[in-house]
């Protein structure tokens, strides 16, 4: 493939842009090369710049669930700007995507939508410690909650891929209330809250990890998180920005049976327009301003276009729920070829998946937290697979760390063609 003017695009990004990207993972840094620059995605494709065509498992990290620019998405938004982009001022539409989410989610009362992940994150922390009274929080090694201060202390995704998953900037006082365990690792988080008991406010996680690469709970994990939070006092925070309307309707609270004290969302919910939220049950969500003491604010917050994007994807997924046996079944569809695939050259892999979030380790040992990840991605060899799908049209995030997400929009043709990609690109491990 020729990538000559997405080659030009990048050079001139790179004169006005930090690193000619708005996120750095998308710089081709862990991978090596320069990125692709997108011009127009339909369904399960995306068109760089120079034409070239790609079978992509990105899907804006998540929320093109049924596609790119599906169309009641499409058109919701087209008409929500005709009618103005933003008032600063309530709308009907957020009540009404309100009033469906929390339709669709179990345990939640309340939402409040802002402008991204990271700020739900980063509310919900604020939250859940003028809730408590306290301090200090626990979070995963690995584990990414967007770039506020108080989650880059290892966290994983794009602070693991850049090399600094301890940012300049944090300050030593940020970082003295944010502790670290170890994902699937239930006795290191009890000895944590035991070495500081009554000081932690809330335990957060994503509770399918996908910035390490998809990582499943172990069985078990999740429900005893939530008994220790029970017998301490502490808050469960799910981080479900990647999970959340995407596993299931009701997200890994519903996949997987156990209920969180706060649940975060993003992608999904704005149907690919920026927007995140949070969400909990009365008695905490109402410590918010204007009813509580707990500031949270946003201009933009509750946008038309978003939330009208949003309430037209959920709508789809509320009325077609049979969309996730669909992407599940094509999914495991994908595992299996993947790993025939890497079977029959004789390549060290573990292949972790849960419902339409997929990942390849290059590792003879299950991958299952942040030190298994990071030794997997030590070998290089992901990189190498990475250029080698790429160049059989194929376009994987550019990082050994991120989850792939499988779009319903994916054909069983395109997985065959994505598998005979595989075989030619595992070709090049030996």
């Amino acid at each position: 493939m020729i990538y000559k003017r997405s080659s030009a695009l990048f050079i001139e990004a790179q004169k006005v842009l930090p690193g000619g990207v708005n996120s750095p993972v998308r710089a081709f840094k862990a991978v090596g090369g320069d990125p692709i620059f997108a011009a127009e995605a339909k369904g399960a494709y995306v068109y760089d710049a120079d034409g070239n065509k790609f079978i992509e498992y990105i899907n804006s990290w998540g929320p093109m669930i049924l596609g790119h620019a599906y169309q009641p998405v499409v058109n919701a938004v087209i008409d929500a700007a005709k009618k103005g982009t933003s008032f600063g001022m309530p709308t009907e539409i957020e009540t009404e995507i309100a009033q469906l989410a929390i339709s669709m989610v179990p345990n939640v009362d309340k939402i409040r939508f802002v402008n991204s992940g990271t700020e739900a994150c980063m509310s919900a922390v604020r939250l859940a410690r003028g809730f408590t009274g306290r301090e200090k929080i626990i979070k995963f090694s690995g584990c990414y909650h967007g770039h506020s201060d108080s989650f880059l202390i290892q966290a994983g995704s794009g602070a693991v891929t850049f090399g600094s998953p301890n940012s300049p900037g944090v300050t030593r006082g940020t970082a003295k209330d944010t502790l670290l365990a170890t994902f699937n690792d239930l006795e290191n988080v009890k000895e944590v809250v035991s070495q500081n008991s009554g000081e932690i406010a809330c335990i957060i996680l994503e509770p399918v990890a996908g910035n390490m690469g998809c990582i499943p709970p172990a069985e078990g994990f999740l429900e005893g998180l939530r008994a220790l939070c029970d017998s301490h006092g502490i808050l469960l925070v799910f981080d479900e920005v990647m999970t959340g309307f995407r596993l299931t309707a009701g997200g890994v609270q519903q996949s997987r049976n156990c209920k969180a004290d706060i649940v975060t969302y993003g992608k999904v919910i704005g149907g690919g327009l920026p927007v995140g939220a949070f969400a909990a049950r009365d008695e905490i969500m109402d410590h918010l301003a204007p009813l509580g003491a707990v500031y949270q604010a946003g201009t933009l917050s509750g946008n038309p276009l978003a939330m009208a994007a949003g309430f037209s994807l959920l709508k789809a997924l509320n009325e077609n729920p049979s969309v996730y046996d669909s992407l599940a079944k094509k999914t495991a569809y994908l595992h299996k070829g993947l790993s025939e695939v890497m079977h029959r050259h004789s390549v060290a892999h573990t292949i972790n998946r849960e419902g339409s979030m997929i990942s390849i380790h290059f590792s003879e040992i299950p991958v299952t937290d942040f030190n298994t990840a990071t030794n997997a991605a030590k070998n290089g060899q992901f990189n190498i697979f990475f250029h080698g799908m790429l160049r059989e049209g194929i376009y994987l995030a550019p990082s050994a760390y991120e989850t792939w997400f499988l779009c319903d929009a994916l054909s069983y043709d395109d997985l065959d063609k994505t598998i005979a990609a595989a075989d030619s690109a595992a070709k090049l491990l030996k």
